[in-house]
């Protein structure tokens, strides 16, 4: 399932966290919550998914699986999750691992960027933390590609903290059970009912049956998320800078150095936009140009 609407991951995260103030909360009795936390769990009981990242307490593994699920459906991280682990099982395999290799590794994901930002948080992690991921959303969200939702995920699923977070499928359930005759509603009204229906002491498995709620939710009836103030459809990728960018790297990843015309004739796009990516990665310290030719940063 793909987490998110179109927004790329460093500008706009596909959830939303936070904790609301007491007096802006939606009004729900205990009774409704117990009620509505024995409905989630009750489906998740019988049709829960068994997905591998479910399968481990490992703050890695998490880590890869939520950086990997930005922007992308669950099948397609499937594929490639298990063995980016098996070829980089620890945060010094990837730091030490040069970038060339890893993009290589995470093609077909899309989104180049986050398999950067994995190095560069498995760099910092092992010289920073001596290995160990920290669990505080705060220590968290200074890391590249992790913004407070996914932060707040992270410390949820890896350290059991009782975080608040939104994600698409989360949102798609409360929109469903609390806002059925509203439309353009906002992730600050639904952050409140998110945070007074949190089973506290697993918050792991609630988010997981929360999930796996809306996805059924998505599957069975329309799309509630259409109604959220924060949906966007997603752009076209193909012609898209994003589908550019990924060539970009791509090419990059599979040689030592290629030159911008060697590209132009590659990719068979306009010397205009290929000239624009190449700039625009360059300035964001992915790519460096050398006797004109570009290479990985």
């Amino acid at each position: 399932m793909k987490r998110g609407y179109a927004a790329h991951t460093q500008k706009q995260e596909n959830r939303s966290s936070g904790t609301a103030p007491a007096a802006q909360k939606k009004g729900i009795t205990s009774s409704e919550v117990q009620k509505f936390q024995e409905m989630i769990y009750c489906y998740y009981r019988e049709h829960g998914r068994n997905l591998p990242w479910r399968m481990t307490q490992n703050p890695y593994h998490i880590l890869i699986s939520e950086i990997m699920l930005q922007q992308t459906q669950v099948q397609r991280v499937i594929g490639k999750y298990e063995r980016f682990i098996k070829i980089f099982p620890d945060f010094s395999s990837l730091a030490r691992t040069p970038l060339r290799t890893v993009l290589s590794e995470w093609q077909g994901l899309g989104y180049n960027r986050r398999a950067i930002a994995l190095k560069k948080i498995s760099q910092r992690v092992t010289e920073e933390f001596h290995g160990n991921l920290p669990s505080a959303v705060e220590t968290l969200i200074t890391f590249p590609g992790i913004g407070k939702a996914t932060a707040s995920a992270i410390s949820a699923f890896a350290f059991h903290i009782p975080t608040v977070f939104i994600e698409t499928n989360i949102r798609r359930v409360f929109i469903h059970s609390f806002f059925r005759d509203k439309t353009n509603i906002t992730d600050a009204e639904i952050l409140p009912l998110v945070e007074k229906t949190l089973d506290t002491s697993n918050p792991r498995q609630w988010y997981y049956a929360l999930m796996d709620y809306g996805v059924m939710l998505k599957q069975k009836y329309e799309n509630f998320n259409k109604r959220s103030a924060h949906y966007q459809k997603q752009s076209p990728f193909q012609g898209s800078n994003r589908q550019v960018r990924g060539m970009i790297l791509k090419a990059l990843a599979g040689a030592s150095s290629v030159s911008e015309p060697e590209m132009a004739q590659k990719f068979q796009i306009s010397k205009e936009k290929l000239t624009s990516n190449l700039i625009q990665l360059e300035k964001e310290g992915f790519i460096k140009k050398k006797r004109k030719k570009f290479t990985l940063a």
